[in-house]
């Protein structure tokens, strides 16, 4: 009972931060990494063990699966090469740079060790970065980048964390038989991942109509399709990002909004849920990991410290070498684009670079580590200080650098906005203009025609009309409660609607402008 109440409040703690976190501009993750601090110092604590195979499967998958449910595949196809070179090319760079420092500051660690202290600690977790560079809107490019790194990076890392973790177990270690299980289950995985989502749309038709239903066993099929991926030995985080990016192109059509709406909501929240236990969970682990090591914490200090300054150079090198050579590239032989895009400037470069904050997968590979594999402790406490220093200083000066440079947003997302409104306002008018011409039509056509006014004073005198009648809706609705003349049912079923009406006015009466 006393670790149950710890925890909870250490979650509220956590909702605190994050609330927080967005007055400021910061992403919460940086915060949540000081607050897990704080459960290493902090008296009274207890320390929390946690089974190293739940570790990925319980963290990882909801947060990759609610990422890349998101992600668009045109555009992560347009940016094939830096989000592959990311992914691929700087995971395996950081990884062999973090190790042979590793070995040359601590011999007698075995060289296995070593590449799985590389991988826990190579891939950085671009969620923590969108969530700062959003507020401020950069370049779409940037984001897509950064986005598609993180969708993928992660696989690159896994598995060779999965290779070292076993050739310590077993003592041998063949790179030459190990491409061909890499090929084989990156490749099996996304196979998978489209098969299980097909299969998952067919399974579930029947349960559109019961929401907690519905929501629950999204949960429960992203959690089975990675222990699936796992008991296959296929990678599982390429099978949950192909899983999740098929389920977004086939479930749209197929559901409400208010199922959605609600599905969403839930995500967001449970993702925030098991980010906060995961910086809470390594916290309460570092007491016990610090007492271990006890007269050697200045060494194990820095030795993290030598590891963080390795992962930020390493991640500079690969991004800025690859900027220069592609700008290079473009000066010399001019630049080829599906569409018109923004092209890679060193500004930009920078930004990417800076933006190599490590979040989730890296505490969560961290906790798999079984027990008794060498150097646990260390590489649990150096992993943590990279995910709380790269979170602290580049997440909390990611807005002051993003000003410095300059760099805005070039209003892609935008022009796709205003033509996607245009377009699916006109096909409404085609289907009302078969129905017969009674006021019931004349007045829906009228509502349609409106969203097709261009985003000036008449749209604007628009969308302040219609945030002033949903305004009053929830106005009367609400007197009418208060007076007794309804009830909380009735309250409740009515609220939903003006949800709707709200949902479905034209987004420029929200704050922030177009969605």
């Amino acid at each position: 009972m006393e670790q149950f109440e710890i925890v909870v409040a250490l979650l509220l703690a956590g909702a605190l931060l994050a609330a927080l976190a967005r007055r400021i501009g910061a992403p919460y993750p940086a915060l949540l990494a000081l607050a897990g601090t704080l459960g290493a110092v902090v008296p009274g604590l207890p320390e929390v063990a946690l089974d190293p195979e739940l570790a990925l499967a319980l963290f990882v998958a909801p947060a990759l699966l609610d990422a890349a449910f998101d992600a668009s595949p045109r555009d992560l196809r347009d940016n094939l090469l830096p989000v592959g070179g990311l992914a691929v090319v700087a995971v395996l760079l950081t990884t062999g740079a973090v190790a042979v420092v590793a070995r040359w500051l601590v011999p007698e660690m075995p060289w296995a060790a070593a590449i799985a202290l590389g991988a826990v600690v190579a891939p950085p977790d671009a969620s923590a970065a969108a969530a700062v560079l959003r507020q401020v809107r950069p370049p779409h490019r940037i984001l897509v980048i950064l986005e598609g790194e993180s969708l993928f990076n992660d696989a690159t890392a896994l598995l060779v964390f999965r290779l070292a973790v076993a050739a310590a177990a077993t003592g041998t270690f063949s790179p030459w038989e190990a491409l061909p299980t890499l090929a084989l289950t990156c490749g099996g995985g996304a196979v998978l991942g489209i098969a299980l989502a097909r299969l998952y749309m067919r399974a579930t038709r029947w349960l559109l109509d019961d929401l907690s239903v519905t929501i629950v066993v999204q949960f429960l099929a992203t959690f089975a399709v990675w222990l699936l991926a796992e008991a296959l030995h296929l990678s599982a985080i390429i099978t949950v990002v192909a899983y999740a990016m098929q389920i977004a192109r086939l479930a749209p059509v197929r559901t409400g909004a208010r199922h959605r709406i609600a599905s969403y909501a839930v995500w967001e929240v449970a993702v925030f849920v098991l980010n906060a236990l995961a910086f809470i969970l390594i916290g309460l682990q570092l007491r016990g990991i610090l007492a271990r090591l006890d007269g050697d914490a200045w060494e194990a200090a820095a030795f993290a410290g030598a590891a963080c300054l390795t992962v930020l150079a390493a991640r500079f090198a690969w991004v800025m070498g690859y900027n220069t050579a592609v700008r290079w590239k473009n000066r010399r032989f001019g630049a080829s684009t599906r569409r018109p895009m923004l092209l890679p400037t060193w500004q930009g470069g920078v930004i990417i670079s800076w933006c190599g904050m490590r979040g989730i997968v890296t505490l969560a590979a961290g906790l798999a580590l079984p027990e008794g594999f060498p150097f646990r402790d260390l590489i649990l406490l150096t992993a943590f200080c990279v995910v709380l220093v790269t979170l602290c200083a580049q997440g909390l000066t990611l807005r002051w650098l993003l000003g410095r440079l300059g760099l805005e947003d070039d209003g892609s997302v935008e022009r796709e906005v205003e033509l996607a409104r245009a377009e699916t306002a006109r096909a409404a008018l085609t289907a009302v203009a078969e129905a017969p011409p009674d006021a019931a039509a004349a007045l829906l056509r009228r509502e349609y025609e409106a969203r097709l006014l261009p985003s000036g004073e008449e749209g604007a005198r628009l969308a302040a009309l219609q945030g002033a009648a949903v305004g009053a809706q929830r106005r009367c609705l609400d007197a009418l409660r208060s007076g007794g003349r309804i009830g909380d049912d009735a309250f409740h079923q009515m609220e939903e609607e003006i949800d709707l009406l709200e949902l479905t006015a034209d987004p420029r009466l929200r704050p922030g402008g177009a969605a």
